[in-house]
């Protein structure tokens, strides 16, 4: 879309062609009152508050799309009765309950309601019950709901679940003479209000979603909240601390909402996170799971003087995950460097060697892609992932381009995904075989890569999967004509085929891509991309951790960077964990364990854990100061929502010569070599401005890589039997999602309905796994009703299953026996 010139207001605003006026108005300052708009989803029309004058014209502004030289007025005489008239309507019968509603304080209808000057009534309608809905971690009460749509809205075109929807309400009749004495568009507003209410999709009591909790952060009253925060706090009560998702490398913007535990306790409490909804959602992980702090009495002197003195005379290992700091990885590389300690993490290792691989061919030190990237494409590409739940704000990305962009996309992975299969009409899932991901890889090289630029030894090797046969015209309408018509021996069919080959008998070429029976799909597959992909012209690939885990890894990174250089593809690589994409860039990793090794929220023959099950206690990321590198290769501040009492890593740095007052002193010295610039911490912003840039932290330097351009043939795909997959089910990502409150539970072999039918087994039922080393593990099966399939998978947020013994290949598929308790 190109730049245009309009005018708000007598302001002269930039604007992209075709954009929605009220999103201009935004970006420059000027305010449009909008009860039902959200930002990045589609407008809805429910509130008609965003009322303006557009060249003389009566136009929603949520709705109105930007032409050149257009003139907007926000504010008339009748522009200003109109929205007062409709926080007349939505006030009537809404109950006066600020006082406890939880939504008090920051609640638009109070806002609104002050803002456009109702103190008098003009309407009444009878009341009609509207019972509240427990819908688990989502509470749900309708009498407070004022049906703006905002979380249909959402759900569906930023999350992707669409578990809500209108329903009917039930309400009065509104009397004709209303009509007369109401204006246009708040009559209009009320008509529909007394006509519905909100429920789930799907018709049940119950909500059947991945419970990302987003409904509740863009309610604008009190009609969706929290279950666990009902009525537990006023919000002018609580103290927002910025901070970034703790759990994965989104690292989205969130606050922890803070206050006093109780009259008795002035110890401080996380109540729940909250989050600026315009700009980035949040999953339900680090909705819920906020409540992960690591609570101590005091410092245990005594175990601390034995760390350090283990780590002066027997430690030769550091063992440790990516759910740290920035500023910890470079004490961490500070130590090995001044002790020769190896470091050993082996989800960072696989991500940084995969990043390695992926330059060489590249030319670049880091991909491009990025969330706000693939939110702008029409085209999108998943592959390498269960992207529900290892990257659900990469799969909200994606719903939304599909939706609001009318995009189209292929979503590739083993386990079929109803729900991500369901984002969009345009999307093809496929669900291929194990271990075809490198196969995957040349394929989208082969039909979407610039063959002119493009090595000549690849092209040519890409061209031996290739086979082209000869067939008539007259053989490939017989073809069609069957497929069509179903009864073949009909004489109706005869002699529509006899008809219609006596036009044609000509020879046509037919290509055959041995790639598509390589990974399992069909051999169409080719033709119905080409379909989707008509008018698109801005594309994203995102690839996961199925591929740098993969036995092929190497290889997968090199045509990754390809597909980087020689595709109009801006790829994206998840990070696995919250910090992977930091640890991988700032440490230098070793592939194996010493002798006797300390472990950092890591079981080792020493243990420091924020978990609390270690030998010396550590803070938790909501305990700390410090930043990540996110998924958007960009470095974001988080901040202490509690204070820890007991010691942190900077402690025992320092006694061992490091000597930094803070832990963010290290921050202005990340490596410049890596990207990083030479900046304090507290000079880091942590906002998105009105437009929806993310003015966070800083932007990563990407540098020029020299490598190669050579990759190895197609390795043979494996075949898999019995195979299980290994990844956290919704709203878990780690021991510490585990530990909060709301999201504590016990994990399992999860599994589709399918795989429970065939190995005729039910939830709850009881089965040993184990492999050919002779691991083994006695688990309990729960249905997940959100995949589809016969590849059951395991967990790793419970420190209670020994599930690595398991997947010793480091891949995340296993070939495992099951065997069910009843059938030995």
């Amino acid at each position: 879309m190109s730049d245009i010139l309009i005018t708000i207001d007598g302001k002269q605003c930039v604007a992209k062609e075709g954009e929605y006026v009220l999103n201009v108005a935004r970006r420059n300052g000027i305010f449009i009152p909008a009860l039902c708009y959200v930002t990045n989803c589609s407008p809805t029309l429910a509130c008609r508050l965003c009322l303006v004058e557009v060249d003389g014209k009566r136009a929603y502004s949520c709705n109105a799309r930007t032409k050149e030289g257009m003139s907007v007025i926000t504010k008339t005489e009748d522009i200003e009765k109109e929205r007062r008239a409709i926080m007349e309507i939505y006030d009537i019968n809404h109950p006066l309950e600020c006082g406890v509603c939880d939504q008090s304080g920051e609640c638009e209808l109070q806002n609104y309601t002050l803002e456009m000057g109702v103190d008098s009534q003009r309407h009444c309608i009878p009341d009609t019950h509207r019972p509240t809905k427990n819908w688990g971690l989502i509470h749900y009460d309708s009498s407070l709901c004022i049906v703006c749509e905002r979380c249909v809205t959402v759900c569906k075109d930023m999350i992707g679940d669409s578990a809500l929807k209108t329903v009917p309400r039930g309400g009065t009749e509104l009397d004709k003479s209303w009509k007369d004495n109401t204006e246009k568009d708040a009559y209009a507003m009320w008509n529909k209000l007394q006509k519905s209410i909100i429920g789930v999709a799907s018709g049940a009591e119950t909500l059947d979603c991945t419970f990302c909790g987003e409904c509740t952060a863009v309610c604008p009253v009190g009609a969706l909240v929290g279950s666990d925060f009902q009525y537990k706090s006023n919000a002018w009560e609580l103290k927002k601390i910025p901070a970034s998702n703790p759990h994965s490398s989104d690292c989205s913007l969130m606050y922890y909402d803070v206050k006093h535990s109780s009259i008795k306790d002035s110890q401080p409490k996380i109540y729940r996170v909250s989050s600026d909804h315009n700009y980035a959602p949040l999953h339900g992980a680090a909705r819920y799971g906020f409540d992960f702090e690591n609570i101590i009495a005091g410092k245990d002197e005594k175990t601390f003087a034995e760390a350090i003195e283990l780590l002066k005379t027997k430690v030769d290992t550091i063992a440790f995950d990516s759910f740290i700091t920035n500023e910890e990885a470079l004490i961490l590389q500070k130590l090995k460097e001044k002790f020769n300690y190896r470091l050993v993490n082996d989800d960072a290792l696989a991500y940084q060697k995969f990043l390695k691989a992926f330059s060489q061919t590249s030319g670049v030190s880091l991909y491009s892609g990025d969330l706000q990237k693939i939110r702008e494409s029409n085209f999108v590409v998943s592959f390498g992932t269960a992207l529900k739940t290892d990257s659900p704000n990469s799969g909200y990305a994606m719903n939304n381009a599909l939706l609001l962009n009318k995009g189209a996309g292929l979503y590739f992975h083993p386990i079929a995904d109803p729900i991500v299969s369901a984002y969009s009409k345009n999307l093809l899932s496929i669900t291929h075989k194990v271990g075809a991901e490198e196969a995957i890889a040349y394929l989208l090289l082969d039909l979407f890569g610039d063959k002119a630029a493009m090595p000549q030894s690849l092209v040519d090797y890409l061209a031996t999967f290739h086979t082209m046969s000869k067939k008539t015209i007259q053989e490939s309408i017989k073809e069609d004509v069957k497929e069509m018509v179903k009864d073949e021996e009909s004489g109706e069919e005869k002699e529509v085929i006899k008809s219609v080959t006596k036009m044609v008998d000509k020879e046509i070429d037919i290509d055959t891509n041995a790639l598509l029976e390589l990974i399992g799909a069909e051999a169409d597959l080719s033709e119905k991309i080409e379909k989707l992909l008509d008018k698109k012209d801005s594309f994203s690939l995102i690839a996961g951790e199925d591929l740098y885990r993969h036995p092929r890894a190497e290889n997968i990174a090199k045509l990754l960077g390809f597909i980087e250089k020689y595709t109009a593809f801006n790829v994206m690589i998840i990070p696995s964990r919250t910090n992977t994409l930091g640890v991988a860039l700032i440490c230098a990793l070793d592939e194996q364990k010493g002798s006797f090794t300390l472990g950092y929220n890591v079981k080792a023959d020493f243990t420091l854990s924020a978990l609390g099950n270690g030998d010396l206690a550590m803070p938790a990321l909501n305990q700390q100061e410090g930043t990540f590198t996110s998924m958007n290769k960009r470095v974001v501040p988080t901040n202490a929502a509690l204070a820890f009492k007991g010691y942190c890593l900077n402690d025992i740095a320092n006694v061992l010569g490091l000597e930094s007052e803070w832990t963010i002193d290290y921050t202005q010295e990340l490596p410049l070599s890596k990207g990083y610039e030479s900046r304090e911490f507290d000079t880091l912003p942590n906002t998105f401005d009105n437009s929806g840039y993310e003015n966070r932290g800083y932007l990563l330097n990407v540098q020029s890589v020299t490598g190669q351009e050579e990759v190895e043939p197609l390795a043979e795909i494996a075949v898999f039997d019995s195979v299980v997959y290994l990844a956290n089910p919704v709203l878990h990502f780690s021991a510490f999602t585990n530990k909060a409150h709301q999201l504590n539970t016990t994990g399992a072999l999860y599994a589709s309905a399918e795989f429970l039918e065939a190995n005729n087994l039910k939830e709850g039922s009881v089965v040993h796994i184990s492999n050919e080393t002779g691991a083994k593990l006695v688990v309990s099966v729960q249905l997940d009703a959100h995949i589809g399939g016969l590849i059951p998978y395991l967990p790793t947020f419970d420190t209670k299953l020994d599930i690595a013994p398991l997947f010793n290949n480091g891949y995340r598929f296993a070939k495992l026996t099951i065997r069910g308790v009843d059938h030995e």
